[in-house]
Order: C-alpha cells, then structure tokens, then sequence
C-alpha cells in the first residue's frame, strides 16, 4: 500500500513547512454549507480534510466525502470515533490509539475490530497517537471514550505520553483539546511534546483566532487542524490560512 499521505506529512516536517487541515463533523453540516467550506477550503488553498467525529448519528459521512472528492483533490482523511465510521471512499484514517486514556477499547480494542476491514481496504493507515489535553470542560471525546484527559498545565505528562507513543511505532501525534473546547492548547504544552518527539505533531481544538493558530506553529504544530473555530466565524478559515502562508514563505 502507497503511503503517500503519511509521507507528506513527514516531508513537511522534515522541511519545517506547515499544513492547514479541516475538520468537517458530517453531523453538523448540509450539503449547502458544505459545498461553500469545500469552495472556501479550496480558495484558501487547505491541505487536508478530516472527517469524522466522536459522535456521529447520521448517515452522511459518505456524502460530505463525495461532495469533497467531486470538487476538490484535497486528500479526505477520516477522523473515526469508532470502527463503525470507516468509508472506503476516503484516501486515508487516522488509527487513533488514544494513549492519553486507559481505556482499553480505544488503546487497541477497536482497531481490532476495524484492521481486517482496513486490511482489504484501499485506505492509507496513517497510525496515530491520539491525546486529549484537558479544554476546561467535558468534551464529547472524553465522554464517549470514557477517559480523562491530560490536565492543561501538565505538559511532561503529555511529552512522555508521545515519547511513549513514539517508541511504540506510531507514526504521528495528534495533541487535542476536543470539539467546543473552551480553550487551546497552551504553546507550553506545544512545545515540550514538540521537543519529545520527532514525529509529525497534528494539533487542534480550541482554536478560535488566527493568532492562536500561529502561536501553536512557532510552537512546534506541523499541521493545525481546525473545525468548530470556522462554523462560529468563517472568516477564521482565511485568517488561518494566511497566517500558515506566511509562515512557511518566511522559511523559504
């Protein structure tokens, strides 16, 4: 199997280039609404799109990733909350082991489940150590995987999680606040997990400005992932985006 994704994400890291990944709940959008992200995604030139959710109750993730593959070639990258959120229309799934938690059926329970079916897929198997850090209040991920997440001012916990993970053999890390997170992840946290491991560091949650989007970058964020923050101001999506432009001319 290609690993084309994956080996873009560590191309970047290896180059110090930054990438902009949206996230589509396929729960919370219409096909109006998406088809315009999917314009405005494309316009302000994003590199990926994460569908998926902790919770999903509908039966539209296979449309939203049509409507994405019919007008963009944006890769789609499931974000799965469990095994039964898997499309074989998409290009890729992050295998989330959620290693912040002790919960057993998000550790590997669920990836058993899933990887003969993955097995026969074309999808690229982009393994990941997933950590949840502490937003303020109770996520829907935290609630669904039964698990506590990292306290918010306890970044050694959360760098000796990714080195752990890194050892492990996953392949990237995914430091999250959680969907309505009422804060960011803290540049502090960024930063030592950054210096723990040499993995490319997907980041999100929480982020609502397109300051704090650049503060997690200069902090050591290879990809910002972004989704909440669009649906309360649109205008989030182009501000991101050009604040990762910049970024990555000034290293050029």
């Amino acid at each position: 199997m290609t690993k084309n994704i994956l080996n873009q994400f560590i191309s970047n890291r290896a180059n110090g280039i930054k990438s902009f990944a949206v996230l589509i709940d396929p729960d919370k959008t219409d096909t109006s609404t998406c088809l315009q992200l999917i314009r405005n995604c494309v316009e302000n030139k994003v590199d990926f799109f994460f569908v998926g959710g902790s919770l999903i109750t509908g039966n539209t993730m296979g449309q939203v990733i049509k409507l994405i593959k019919t007008h963009t070639s944006i890769p789609v990258v499931l974000f799965p909350g469990s095994n039964l959120h898997i499309d074989m229309s998409a290009d890729a799934i992050l295998f989330l082991s959620l290693i912040s938690g002790r919960n057993p059926d998000f550790l590997i329970g669920q990836h058993v489940i899933s990887a003969p079916i993955l097995k026969k897929s074309s999808l690229e198997i982009l393994p990941t150590g997933y950590i949840l850090i502490d937003s303020g209040k109770q996520t829907t991920v935290s609630y669904m995987s039964n698990t506590t997440p990292i306290p918010y001012d306890k970044p050694e916990i959360a760098a000796c999680t990714a080195m752990a993970g890194e050892m492990l053999g996953l392949k990237l890390m995914y430091l999250d606040a959680g969907s309505g997170a009422q804060r960011a992840i803290s540049s502090k946290m960024i930063l030592n997990v950054r210096k723990s491991v040499d993995v490319p560091l997907i980041v999100g949650g929480g982020i609502r400005s397109a300051n704090e989007a650049h503060e997690a970058i200069v902090a050591g964020a290879d990809t910002i992932v972004i989704g909440n923050g669009i649906e309360i101001n649109p205008g989030l999506l182009a501000e991101v985006s050009e604040k990762i432009d910049d970024f990555n001319k000034a290293k050029i």
